[in-house]
């Protein structure tokens, strides 16, 4: 069943009418912290949305030393029962946010609610100034970018964005080689994530005017999803933007729905060309039909290219080139000697195994990587890595893209406005 509405008819929905009726009973209310926060080695996080990345995220952070889950809020009550059977305790849990960011005890937040508000989550959470890890996209629109950017800077809040591969071990080695002139001049990035998988979740039945719907799969519309270039590409653009050490200035683009026509309002397959300077590019590609090429990057450089994974990374070289003919060695009555115009001989470099990357450490899920960082750099009170202007980067691109698509033109990427 299609619904339409708008992003703030979204937003008032999943608020207040998507949360009654007989699924959802009682008002939830936070009980009073155990104890108050003493051992500098022990972090109380409080999550915001522990929907499926949500759940993911806590999933991850359990396994870290001296981490608590100590209180969680969402608007769907299923929720608070998952994550006790998942935590396996009762968790303080309330439907209103403003209550768990005034809750004491507390040492940081993990913001995983859908895209739609993550800016009214994540600027009011800086006035708290506790640390905050961010799902991406930082936010939904350029304005609630830059105006997370400007809570997060104004406000001196220790925020890392979900950018989970900027902390993969095989990633940041190959970047490195990469900075280092391996593999020549980048010029052009290619980035697939492809799957076969129509991306619905199943919705509880009656769901009358579409309300669960919209909440549970609020990723197949557009007045809450970013679509596939940006729950999907941001992690793409991030890395893209690593390589060329600054973010796209325009992307073009185009997007369908070529297969599941359901209801939904986002493509189930979208192509984008962010342009960079020197005319470099980031090519991205998504479907939902197919897996093949699944999740990966090709990095392209004039001495090599760079296959990356979300398991590992490969470096290939280019042949050697021959010299060219120099035509001073020639007399102007000979003329030049001159072969065939294309063999095929020497076309297809790469069916080798390449160079695999070799990294010190074991492989461990780049997310609780990237958790463990940002639980140390709590302790530590260092600044994260992926900032708030990596996402930012990534964010902006995002959105614009989103918008480019369905228009099929050429699109300009605002930088930051602070």
């Amino acid at each position: 069943m299609k619904v339409q509405m708008n992003r703030r008819q979204f937003v008032q929905t999943a608020s207040t009418a998507a949360i009654s009726g007989a699924l959802l009973s009682g008002r939830a209310t936070l009980a009073e912290p155990v104890r108050a926060h003493s051992a500098n080695d022990r972090v109380q996080v409080g999550v915001i949305g522990p929907g499926s990345r949500g759940q993911e995220l806590i999933r991850q952070l359990l396994h870290l030393p001296g981490v608590e889950i100590a209180a969680i809020c969402d608007i769907y009550d299923p929720r608070f029962e998952q994550v006790n059977q998942l935590v396996g305790k009762s968790v303080p849990h309330t439907k209103e946010y403003q209550e768990l960011l005034g809750r004491t005890g507390l040492d940081a937040f993990v913001i995983a609610s859908p895209l739609a508000f993550h800016a009214e989550h994540v600027i009011a959470a800086t006035k708290t100034k506790l640390p905050i890890y961010g799902e991406k996209s930082m936010g939904f629109t350029v304005n609630d970018s830059q105006s997370i950017l400007k809570a997060i800077e104004e406000s001196g809040t220790h925020f890392q964005i979900g950018h989970q591969y900027r902390y993969a071990p095989w990633i940041v080695e190959s970047l490195a080689r990469i900075a280092k002139g391996e593999i020549g001049d980048v010029t052009h990035v290619y980035a697939y994530w492809h799957r076969n998988n129509d991306w619905r979740r199943p919705v509880p039945q009656p769901d009358p005017g579409g309300k669960l719907e919209h909440l549970i799969n609020w990723r197949l519309y557009r007045e809450s999803s970013g679509g596939l270039v940006t729950e999907l590409g941001s992690h793409h653009i991030d890395i893209a933007n690593w390589i060329f050490g600054e973010q796209p200035a325009t992307v073009l683009g185009t997007t369908s729905i070529s297969r599941y026509h359901d209801g939904r309002t986002v493509g189930d397959n979208v192509q984008a060309v962010f342009n960079y300077s020197k005319g470099r590019r980031l090519v991205f590609s998504s479907i939902t039909d197919n897996s093949k090429e699944s999740n990966e990057l090709w990095i392209y450089g004039t001495g090599g290219s760079v296959q990356i994974t979300i398991e590992d990374a490969t470096f290939f070289y280019e042949p050697k080139k021959q010299k060219p003919i120099q035509a001073a060695n020639y007399s102007s009555q000979k003329g030049v000697s001159t072969g065939a115009s294309y063999q095929t001989k020497g076309e297809m470099p790469y069916r080798g195994a390449g160079e695999r990357v070799r990294v010190s450490a074991a492989y461990e899920d780049p997310t609780l990587t990237a958790l463990r960082s940002f639980i140390e750099s709590v302790r530590a009170k260092k600044q994260p890595l992926a900032d708030a202007r990596v996402g930012f980067g990534s964010a902006v691109a995002s959105a614009v893209a989103h918008d480019a698509v369905f228009e099929e033109t050429r699109t300009v990427i605002p930088v930051p406005a602070v």
